[in-house]
């Protein structure tokens, strides 16, 4: 953990070679926030490499100052385990090591992940589909195309056909082509993504939009759905940042994200009919999509990744939303914000509106904070979230 370059969500860059070079980079704008000639990271955490230097940007969840390099461990862990719970992520207890040394970054041990699921799935057989072929043969194969015959036969020990083949070249397996050859330059061990490349030389490249992509899974190939669900993870998380001289990259996560979906899983895990919305409902003019609905408990939860004080927690436009929410979807009359605990313990109750349109607010902090294996965390935020709901 010593070795490792460390900077913290919302901190200023100090490396001076690596603030030039974020800021001579439009992909990494978003990501950074530049006031006047201070250059501070944002919610975005994960791995930047610049120049052959990993420097990871971790969330500052454990925070004693008199344990610095302890915080560093117990921060990357937390990260990692929000991530494998979050993404449910197959990670074992030596993969998790391995990403807290300067050898292997989260996303080295990652790819070296995604490629072994896959290259076993690939031992159990290549996914092959029907799709339709045209050829001219010399003997009759499926469907006879007299026309086709007419325009390209001039002699007659050729039959022009249109037949279905048993193929490899189907849309899944061009996909994981793609996600191989893309994730080729983020890693040091190459091996295993050319061996599972190997095993596709009869499949098409082609180029793939992973915001419009949609591939059917069945019965016959629903064994490869978690390999294309973690290569999607992979591929929208990676940015390269590459150019003649310079093979950089960054792997981030937003943390607004990773906390709704870490909080989500787990109240799903521990309380019953509970509903993630996965797109916006209308009411009437009105789209609204909640983060939680614990409709057990006629409660809806929103989480924020904020760093603040108590005396700064749920602005007006916070307060409105959640009185929206519940006087719109049914039987809600108690709504939360629930924020990651920074500096402040936050618990407090306030009442929006009034007479049958009066709601409930609850403002609650989760502290995500605890040293411990992967297991016992888990356990211990469970624990945690049903004190708070």
């Amino acid at each position: 953990m010593s070795n490792l370059k460390i900077i913290y969500e919302y901190s200023e860059v100090v490396n001076m070679d690596l603030k030039k070079y974020i800021i001579q980079t439009p992909k990494l704008h978003k990501y950074f926030k530049l006031d006047w000639d201070v250059l501070r990271t944002q919610q975005y955490c994960g791995i930047l490499n610049f120049e052959n230097q990993d420097f990871y940007l971790l969330p500052k969840i454990a925070d004693k100052d008199d344990k610095i390099n302890k915080d560093d461990e117990t921060n990357l862990n937390i990260f990692i385990y929000m991530l494998k719970y979050a993404y449910d992520i197959k990670l074992e207890n030596e993969d998790i090591a391995s990403c807290k040394n300067d050898k292997h970054t989260i996303l080295e041990v990652f790819i070296q992940l995604f490629a072994q699921r896959l290259f076993k799935e690939f031992g159990r057989g290549v996914y092959k589909e029907y799709v339709t072929e045209q050829d001219n043969l010399t003997t009759l194969r499926g469907k006879y195309l007299i026309n086709e015959n007419l325009k390209t036969n001039f002699i007659k020990n050729k039959i022009y056909c249109e037949y279905d083949e048993l193929s490899m070249n189907n849309t899944l397996n061009q996909f994981f082509l793609y996600a191989l050859n893309s994730l080729l330059p983020f890693t040091k061990n190459k091996k295993l993504l050319k061996q599972c490349e190997l095993v596709l030389d009869e499949v098409e490249s082609k180029f793939f939009d992973i915001n419009t992509l949609h591939v059917n899974f069945n019965r016959l190939n629903s064994r490869f759905k978690e390999s294309f669900e973690f290569a999607l993870l992979l591929l929208s998380k990676s940015i390269p940042l590459f150019s003649k001289d310079k093979k950089s990259f960054a792997f981030l996560f937003d943390m607004n994200v990773l906390f709704e979906r870490f909080i989500g899983k787990i109240i799903q895990e521990k309380f019953d009919d509970v509903d993630i919305p996965k797109k916006s409902r209308k009411f009437g003019e009105l789209y609204l999509k909640p983060d939680i609905i614990v409709k057990s408990k006629n409660l809806i939860i929103d989480c924020k990744y904020k760093i603040i004080k108590e005396e700064k927690i749920a602005n007006r436009d916070d307060r409105y939303q959640m009185y929206v929410y519940a006087n719109n979807f049914e039987n809600i009359k108690t709504t939360m914000l629930l924020y990651p605990k920074h500096l402040d313990d936050i618990d407090k109750s306030v009442v929006l509106g009034s007479n049958d349109n009066k709601v409930e607010l609850k403002i609650k902090s989760l502290d995500l904070d605890f040293s411990g294996t992967y297991d016992d965390y888990i356990e211990e935020m469970k624990i945690r979230i049903g004190k708070i709901i």
